[in-house]
């Protein structure tokens, strides 16, 4: 039996409704508080509904058929509302007009903790805090619709914050914003591990910019779970990328592609940057 993690997945298959074919196939993985998981693969994989699931949208809100369980935080999303799992799962979409529908920046962050019926002053409070966690304080009376697609990613987060939950859920938070957009949302995410050691699930398909953040990577290929460990693991694990169409990180690329001239391996337990200073000692090696 699978030991219980912060957030379990134990035998979780999903079919949404008046479909025959299951997006999700008999998933089991743990994740530890604190980890930073990122989710892989090819569009129709399944990340998205893996997402749905940890924060009780399935089954609750899309009534499709869940078999298995899904544990977060000690509740189980089939036996609690989704307003209490909503007190421990924050979740921000990968389109973010989606998710913001008030007129003022401070009226989109104070929503849930309103709805909460959480004190005034309480609410000014963690607005202010949400805010500052993700630079746009001094934002506060300007709509929404004046702010750029990385500031709406980052107003998204906030208001997922201002519900204080102990496990963000990012799902493809920086497939429709530019670069610049996605240097802003990744700089709050790795605040958001590095000085508030929140617990992440994150759905991707910006393999290099993730991958410093990673402590574990989950890889879905048609509703399955074909890997799922840690970076090191998965990316020297080369056979993993002959059966599922997804990018390997530019370093792991390049180490293979020396490695199979005889000048590197990076071991298992490697990190970015040993790899990265590898590389560089073989460079420095030919110039000599």
């Amino acid at each position: 039996m699978l030991s219980e993690g912060f957030i379990t997945f134990e035998g979780v298959s999903y079919r949404y409704p008046r479909t025959k074919k299951s997006v999700l196939k008999n998933i089991t993985f743990s994740v530890e508080k604190g980890d930073f998981v990122v989710i892989l693969g090819e569009n129709g994989a399944g990340k998205t509904t893996l997402c749905k699931c940890v924060n009780g949208i399935i089954p609750h809100s899309e009534m499709g058929r869940l078999k298995g369980t899904v544990t977060v935080a000690g509740l189980n999303t089939k036996t609690v509302y989704t307003s209490e799992i909503a007190q421990k799962v924050g979740i921000v979409l990968e389109d973010p007009e989606t998710q913001l529908f008030t007129t003022k920046v401070l009226s989109e962050v104070a929503f849930g903790p309103e709805n909460l019926n959480k004190p005034p002053g309480e609410i000014l409070e963690v607005v202010k805090w949400a805010l500052k966690v993700v630079r746009l304080d001094g934002y506060e009376n300007k709509p929404p619709t004046a702010l750029s697609g990385g500031q709406k990613q980052r107003l998204a987060i906030a208001a997922a914050l201002a519900m204080k939950p102990d496990i963000m859920v990012l799902d493809e938070p920086t497939s429709q914003i530019d670069p610049l957009g996605t240097e802003e949302v990744f700089e709050v995410i790795r605040e958001l591990k590095e000085e508030y050691k929140m617990t992440i699930i994150m759905a991707s398909h910006k393999v290099d910019e993730v991958l410093k953040f990673a402590d574990k990577i989950c890889i879905l290929h048609k509703g399955m779970l074909v890997a799922y460990d840690k970076p090191g693991v998965i990316f020297n694990d080369r056979s993993i990328f002959q059966e599922v169409p997804v990018s390997m990180p530019t370093t792991y690329r390049l180490a293979h592609y020396l490695e199979d001239k005889g000048s590197l391996r990076m071991e298992d337990s490697s990190t970015i940057e040993e790899g990265v200073e590898a590389v560089k000692q073989i460079i420095n090696g030919v110039k000599q």
